[in-house]
């Protein structure tokens, strides 16, 4: 079921009344019931897979509470092992093998089945309780449907956060009382999400689509053009479903954790990355990056361990060169920046660069933006012929034209505004200043919390006026699933 749209619309209301109307020993039946439609939704079958990787975490991490050390490690390798093999078959099966044909002149057989939504992110909740039991973080749950639910509780359960058992498991035991101002806070954080995905990334995807899917017929203006706006497309689209997904927790009483803090006002690649989908950078760094060692480990082996955790990052993504590419690229500027930090600091030094303050943030912001969003090439060009990502980067550099024929007219429709309407290539210019706007006076305010204090008449002319903005600037053109779905 999608977020935007109208079955939840009807779903997401009935299931928060009853919640609230239900005594609180009745309310986690309610939600495991509530999200399995929800999951059963995209397609029913596939939520056999959840129900093995459930029992087999269930029974593991009793086992890995209540027995020694040895037997510790062998039932968390079991879980692991099943995890990581669901994924291995639908995810990741069918690129090796056929990686296997093409390299060895192999006739490895495919298998003919479908990618079942969230896959990913479900799995890395589920292991991440098993990993936190095995350290002693976390007891052992021994109720099942309190278990299920936290693996498959529905706002969460297709694309994240991916959360810890720590911060969610002991909230469905709390009974969760009506409280106005968690629901009003939270269906703003919903609307805000919703705002974020119909209204900027569905626009944005009109522009990117048209370039992207044949990106030769298009010189290089059109494609810079495409790679900014699918910048702001994938964070429009990803960070409005954390929105959503955080907001209709909240309106319930419960407190997920934040994914996403105003990402493209990092100064480097590696705040960039603190800012960016957190709760899978710091799944990341907790179980893997750190138990390959760290930066506890000599300096070259902790640049490996960075690079490593990076190309897990890309394959984790997707079953393509394009994602592993994509990781890649970023395990190769945080070990570039981290080579270079001296150098780099004393040649800022140099030119009187921290002198200026403003201009030195300006240029970090400007040139982690330029690195990001080159990466994001890679991401989108979902090719499975690498020769022709390869040409699309070149592509960059061509058609480049004057500045006078960049400036005409035509020119200007046909490869600037890719044959759109000028009105609807501003808006979607004015729709990102806005939101940059909103982040930039959230850093020192919450915007939820300064309409909390506003009159009455001016909260609610403001709720309508959002909504109707929604409907009238949103895309609901074939309600397009968000892009995360497919991890």
């Amino acid at each position: 079921m999608l977020f935007n749209s109208i079955e939840f619309l009807i779903f997401f209301p009935v299931v928060t009344i009853l919640y609230f109307l239900l005594e609180h020993r009745y309310r986690w039946m309610l939600l495991l019931a509530a999200s399995c439609y929800f999951y059963m939704a995209f397609r029913p079958i596939y939520i056999l897979i959840l129900a093995f990787t459930i029992v087999i975490d269930y029974y593991a991490g009793i086992l890995i509470e209540e027995s020694t050390a040895e037997k510790k490690k062998r039932y968390l390798i079991l879980s692991i092992f099943a995890n990581v093999g669901v994924l291995a078959v639908f995810k990741y099966y069918n690129f090796f093998a056929a990686e296997l044909n093409t390299t060895f002149n192999t006739d490895t057989p495919l298998l003919n089945i479908l990618l079942p939504v969230g896959l990913s992110f479900h799995t890395f909740q589920a292991m991440s309780y098993t990993f936190e039991v095995y350290r002693g973080n976390q007891k052992a749950e021994r109720h099942f449907g309190i278990y299920s639910l936290y693996v498959m509780f529905y706002p969460q359960l297709v694309a994240g956060p991916i959360e810890r058992p720590q911060n969610i498991l002991h909230q469905f035991y709390v009974k969760h009382k009506f409280d106005y101002e968690q629901v009003r806070s939270g269906l703003l954080l919903m609307a805000w999400g919703m705002f974020k995905k119909v209204v900027i990334a569905d626009r944005l995807a009109i522009f990117v689509n048209q370039v992207f899917d044949y990106p030769t017929q298009y010189p290089g203006p059109s494609l810079v053009v495409a790679a900014v706006f699918f910048s702001f497309q994938i964070f429009c689209d990803f960070s409005g479903y954390s929105d959503i997904a955080i907001g209709s927790a909240q309106v319930m009483g419960f407190t997920l954790m934040k994914n996403f803090d105003r990402p493209y006002s990092s100064k480097s690649i590696s705040e960039f990355w603190r800012r960016w989908h957190i709760s899978l950078s710091t799944w990341f760094r907790d179980y893997l990056y750190i138990p390959l060692g760290g930066n506890r480990v000599g300096r070259n082996r902790a640049l490996l361990n960075l690079f490593i955790v990076f190309l897990v990052s890309g394959l984790w993504h997707g079953a393509n060169w394009n994602y592993i590419i994509w990781g890649a690229l970023h395990g190769f500027y945080l070990v570039f920046a981290l080579v270079t930090q001296k150098p780099r600091t004393y040649i800022q030094s140099l030119v009187g660069m921290d002198r200026v303050p403003w201009l030195h943030n300006g240029i970090q912001v400007l040139t982690t933006f330029v690195l990001v969003t080159f990466a994001w090439i890679f991401f989108r060009a979902d090719y499975y012929n690498t020769d022709i990502m390869w040409n699309l980067v070149k592509s960059l550099g061509k058609g480049w034209p004057s500045v006078q024929e960049f400036f005409s007219t035509q020119y200007f429709m046909e490869n600037i505004c890719l044959g759109q309407k000028r009105r609807t290539f501003f808006t979607a210019i004015a729709l990102i200043v806005f939101m940059e706007m909103v982040h930039h006076f959230q850093k020192k305010n919450s915007l939820r919390l300064s309409l909390s204090y506003q009159p009455l008449w001016v909260r609610w002319s403001f709720y309508s006026i959002f909504v109707l903005a929604i409907l009238y600037l949103g895309v609901f053109d074939n309600t397009p699933q968000f892009i995360y779905f497919q991890f």
